[in-house]
């Protein structure tokens, strides 16, 4: 477990893609919302009749949840667009270390992250408007590869999946539990998390991108292993893979740029939720 730390240590930088305040909100009341097992903040969009769906993000090592709602590139956007935005907090590593999910399926001791992140949406719906219906598990680095795993072991949590500049790490998993809706982004210059990934730590390896890229293609019964839709939007050159399991869907855009959320993920990422994900008319 020591050496667990020391490797995602190596990460730390990468959590200050913003900076983080010392407050925290829990929607219009001060401090972070707290639970049983532990605490998120939260933030709404304006006033709406309608129950308004929901943008889980999962923060980077180091960082916590408030970093997600002061960043005009990540909850700027979805708050306009009507979306709340939900950010969990990770626990402290050994208690009063950096803030860290505990991602890695081979050294998964004490909370249980996937519980933790269903109650906090149970109770930010139980308090809220709030559309369950639709919502979106997204996260930035080591939040990224927590939330592929949840992704690949129980596909049904939620219902789609946009991680950034983070997936499954080394060994890969051999398969996933079911097809799923799944929206990678990386940049094309990632040092922290590169494509390729990267030994951190004594046995420790961040995961190939592509290679996740084939787990999820296999798990979606896609009939090539080539992409056959081809995009772009802004910077982002996107690739899709459309002839796959019913219900399921997989895309992947790279960006000409290093371990960030950048600018335009958050609508690009919506854009896509919006179409896999529609609201449902009555």
């Amino acid at each position: 477990m020591k050496n667990l730390s020391k490797a995602i240590w190596a990460l730390a930088l990468s959590a200050m893609m913003v900076p983080v305040s010392a407050a925290a909100e829990c929607a219009d009341q001060p401090g972070a919302c707290k639970i049983e097992a532990g605490s998120y903040e939260l933030q709404l969009p304006m006033q709406s009749d309608s129950p308004a769906p929901v943008v889980i993000f999962l923060h980077g090592y180091g960082g916590n949840g408030k970093s997600a709602l002061i960043s005009e590139h990540i909850a700027g956007p979805i708050l306009r667009r009507g979306y709340a935005v939900i950010a969990p907090n990770a626990l402290r590593r050994d208690g009063s270390g950096p803030r860290a999910w505990n991602f890695h399926p081979d050294f998964r001791t004490g909370r249980d992250e996937y519980e933790f992140i269903r109650a906090v949406l149970a109770d930010a719906a139980a308090n809220h408007n709030l559309d369950t219906s639709r919502v979106l598990l997204s996260g930035f680095s080591i939040g990224g590869s927590m939330t592929a795993y949840i992704a690949c072991e129980t596909p049904g949590f939620f219902h789609a999946y946009a991680p950034v500049g983070g997936n499954v790490w080394r060994p890969h998993p051999l398969s996933c539990a079911a097809p799923v809706k799944m929206f990678h982004t990386h940049g094309w210059t990632d040092s922290t998390v590169p494509l390729e990934g990267r030994v951190v730590g004594s046995g420790f390896t961040q995961g190939d991108v592509f290679h996740a890229l084939g787990i999820w293609r296999q798990s979606n019964r896609c009939d090539q292993p080539r992409a056959n839709v081809f995009s772009q939007t802004g910077m982002f050159m996107r690739r899709a893979w459309t002839n796959c399991a019913p219900g399921s869907a997989l895309e992947f855009a790279l960006f000409p740029g290093g371990h960030t959320v950048p600018e335009g993920w958050a609508d690009m990422a919506l854009d896509w939720f919006e179409k896999h994900v529609p609201p449902v008319t009555n």
